[in-house]
């Protein structure tokens, strides 16, 4: 049955003067926003080195929040960085500007930081904030496009972002200006975040769930361990590795010296190696690969993914001291979603 016009696929659509015009326009965008990185890229390491400091140093030195602002565009960025922010150590809110004059500035306290988002500086909405902040002697951090404004005049940190022409051919919807801004407030959380040694171990904590969570889960809570682990003592027969192998289902077996050491690994692929007659009366240390490639159980399990991608194996032993304490197969992460 043939497919209907309205909902036929995007490869199949013939290329015309109008499909190029439009890759040519996005190209366009793209082109406009990266000028604007950069003038903001260059900038910071001259006249906004010295407010980008002191941010740090205000925020780092605040006991409560980082509140962020701003109305339109500017509000929706200053959203996305209190959201940034807080996934990254750096607790944050955002107070929506018109709704701060009707009760919500309550929620703004004296060990707080405010961020204002503004590139004209002139918002409106934003003036009992700014009041606010003086009256209570709260931190104000300005970001803006425009030095002389209300909001960086009143603030005690103020970010002058370049001018740059925004990506509509008209220069009025704010593109590039919007990305400038949220770039500079990602940079801001990422300084805050390495300046705090923010570690993978705290990002755990913060993102519990879906990909990102599964990624950070350690080894220890997805490997197998007691008597589901395949293990056979030295000097044993290949028969009873074998029959360990094949009881446990891992495609390995672990083999351990009289102290509990792992000492080998005897996998499918050691088998299919020693193929021969009397494989069943072999000694396992006549099979085994020595020193064997083992993961840690408070290794994070993406990077236990990592080392058996390395690897080329789909499982591995988990040690402690030498001994084994589980063993993980790639079908656990796989089903943890962590790949």
């Amino acid at each position: 049955m043939p497919m209907p016009e309205r909902i036929k696929r995007v490869t199949d659509q013939p290329a015309d003067e109008q499909t190029h015009e439009l890759i040519d326009s996005g190209l366009r965008t793209l082109d406009t926003e990266t000028n604007g990185i950069a003038a903001l890229s260059a900038a910071l390491q001259n006249g906004l080195r010295a407010p980008f400091i002191a941010a740090v140093e205000l925020i780092r030195g605040a006991r409560g929040r980082v509140v962020t602002s701003g109305m339109g565009k500017s509000g929706h960025v200053a959203h996305s960085l209190a959201a940034t922010m807080s996934s990254t150590g750096t607790p944050a809110i955002f107070v929506h500007p018109a709704e701060a004059g009707h009760g919500d500035l309550g929620m703004i306290t004296p060990d707080d930081v405010l961020m204002a988002l503004s590139w004209s500086g002139e918002t409106v909405e934003l003036k009992n904030l700014i009041d606010y902040s003086r009256r209570f002697r709260i931190g104000l951090i300005a970001m803006t496009s425009d030095g002389n404004s209300t909001l960086a005049q009143a603030a005690d940190v103020a970010f002058v972002l370049p001018q740059a022409r925004e990506a509509c051919p008209h220069n009025l919807a704010p593109t590039t200006s919007s990305l400038m801004q949220l770039a500079l407030g990602h940079a801001l959380a990422i300084a805050l975040l390495e300046s705090r040694g923010f570690t993978p171990l705290d990002f755990r904590i913060l993102h519990p769930g879906g990909r990102l969570g599964a990624a950070l889960t350690f080894t220890r809570d997805l490997m197998h361990a007691g008597d589901a682990m395949p293990l056979v003592m030295l000097g044993r027969r290949m028969s009873n590795a074998i029959m360990e192998m094949s009881t446990k289902g891992f495609g390995c077996v672990g083999i351990i010296d009289p102290a509990g050491q792992l000492v080998g690994i005897i996998t499918d692929g050691d088998l299919r190696r020693h193929m021969r007659p009397d494989l069943l009366d072999l000694a396992v240390e006549e099979v085994m690969t020595a020193h064997p490639i083992c993961a840690k159980p408070d290794q994070l399990a993406s990077e236990t993914l990592q080392l058996l991608n390395a690897a080329k194996i789909t499982a591995v032993f988990v040690i402690e001291r030498g001994k084994p304490v589980g063993v993980i197969h790639l079908h656990d992460l796989l089903r943890a979603g962590v790949a």
